[in-house]
């Protein structure tokens, strides 16, 4: 679909390879990210895509079914570590209200090792709202 538009095709490649590329956020937790925005957003296209890579870096089946259902569950949380929550936590309110709560934010600078990690990790869900907004609009589904 994005080449319809040349330009707009050449400027999202390189943005998102370097969002998927070359940050300092671990892999894990990039995909834990982008798999949470999928699932609040309802972008099959991009959940079937990154479920894969998300289990590649050390998630597991059970956390990916646990995000497919977001929010989840106190039993589901249970799945996942400290800073996981904290990123999933992270995920939801800036998904869903744009706008972080203190407390969460707090969380999330906590559990992350640097700034530099907090300001990428904005940036990926703010990327991958991007992706999922697209595909969601255009409907594109999984092949």
């Amino acid at each position: 679909m994005l080449l319809h538009s040349p330009a707009l095709a050449r400027g999202w490649n390189a943005y998102l390879g370097a969002v998927r590329t070359e940050l300092t956020v671990p892999a894990k937790l990039r995909e834990l990210a982008i798999c949470a925005v999928a699932a609040l957003n309802g972008a099959e296209y991009e959940f079937h895509h990154h479920a894969p890579v998300f289990i590649q870096a050390g998630g597991t089946a059970a956390q990916c079914d646990a995000l497919r259902r977001l929010p989840v569950t106190d039993n589901e949380l249970s799945l996942f570590d400290t800073t996981e929550r904290a990123v999933i936590q992270f995920t939801t309110e800036m998904t869903r209200a744009v706008r972080v709560s203190e407390e969460t934010f707090a969380l999330a600078r906590g559990a992350l090792a640097s700034e530099q990690q907090l300001v990428e990790l904005t940036g990926i869900v703010a990327a991958y709202n991007m992706v999922s907004r697209f595909l969601v609009a255009l409907e594109i589904e999984p092949e």
